[in-house]
């Protein structure tokens, strides 16, 4: 039966290293698990895959969308599942799919419920009320419309509440009611192997990370797309500081320790969502010998 590896953990773990031999040994490609290294000129912050190392293994959704560009997990989910069906398991009873954004995983492993897409000027306009208002506003009004996602949802994190504000606005019904929270049968078998570390050194390597990219030309790139800076594609760790830096707001090694402390928060966020998933079976990055040894017993 064709098999999904599905490698994933927190950001800087050592997820591509590993991913780049993992793919050179079943002879398949890297399919992108990480929402950001989608869209073209940023590069160097989201430690996307090197030109080199993309000549070495194939990868899918690095560098495919432009910042500007509409995306989300369904989407994902329908474009990984035509890749799979129509090209990679056509070559292969093997896929390997490698990154750390825990609502795309998902998206592929368990399936979207039907969600309608969202109308663009509702999308603008309650972003507009974001960035003029504040999420005061739009928290009201997704109590108003759905108090039962209101009750569930993170009541800090505005870009899901704006979503399923766009879903109620555009479909005249509460976003819950599209929620079934049913997983969707697979065509093939997942095996999900996490990479973890102790704090310490996964805190260290975040910070020698950010250090590096710095180094690389990080505040270069955050400049080149500072005028887009509204977009919900930058609202992402490493620019979103350097844009308070260049609106006088933070100095720049205030900036620079920020990356550092949001990286670290969003490596906790992400452990913290992969280990409420059972199926994940956890290994330390340097163990391949195991996590390939294990590949066979469950083969």
């Amino acid at each position: 039966m064709n098999t999904l590896i599905v490698l994933l953990g927190p950001t800087g773990v050592g997820k591509t290293a590993l991913s780049l031999r993992l793919a050179e040994h079943f002879q398949t490609p890297v399919i992108s698990a990480d929402s950001r290294q989608f869209y073209r000129g940023l590069e160097i912050g989201t430690a996307a895959p090197t030109a080199g190392e993309q000549a070495r293994v194939k990868h899918y959704f690095v560098g495919n969308l432009d910042v500007t560009d509409y995306y989300n997990a369904s989407q994902y989910e329908n474009d990984v599942l035509h890749l799979l069906e129509n090209e990679i398991f056509k070559k292969n009873t093997v896929a390997l799919l490698v990154g750390g954004s825990m609502m795309y995983i998902d998206a592929v492993c368990n399936g979207i419920d039907d969600i309608p897409n969202a109308d663009e000027e509702i999308r603008q306009s309650l972003w507009q009320v974001f960035e003029n208002e504040g999420i005061e506003p739009l928290r009201a009004q997704l109590k108003m419309l759905d108090p039962v996602h209101y009750s569930e949802v993170d009541l800090k994190n505005h870009k899901r509440i704006i979503h399923a504000l766009e879903i109620c606005l555009t479909a005249g019904k509460p976003y819950s009611s599209f929620r079934t929270k049913t997983a969707k049968e697979r065509p093939f078998r997942i095996l999900k192997i996490g990479l973890d570390r102790p704090r310490e050194e996964l805190y260290e390597r975040i910070n020698r990370r950010v250090d590096e990219m710095i180094a690389g030309g990080l505040e270069e790139e955050a400049r080149r797309v500072y005028p887009q800076k509204e977009l919900n594609s930058l609202n992402t760790v490493g620019y979103k500081e350097f844009f308070k830096y260049f609106d006088g707001e933070w100095d720049y090694d205030f900036a620079v320790s920020m990356i550092k402390q949001d990286s670290r928060r969003y490596a906790r966020k992400q452990l913290s969502w992969f280990r409420r998933d059972k199926d994940i079976h956890w290994f330390h990055p340097d163990n391949e010998e195991d996590i390939l040894t294990f590949f066979l017993e469950h083969k």
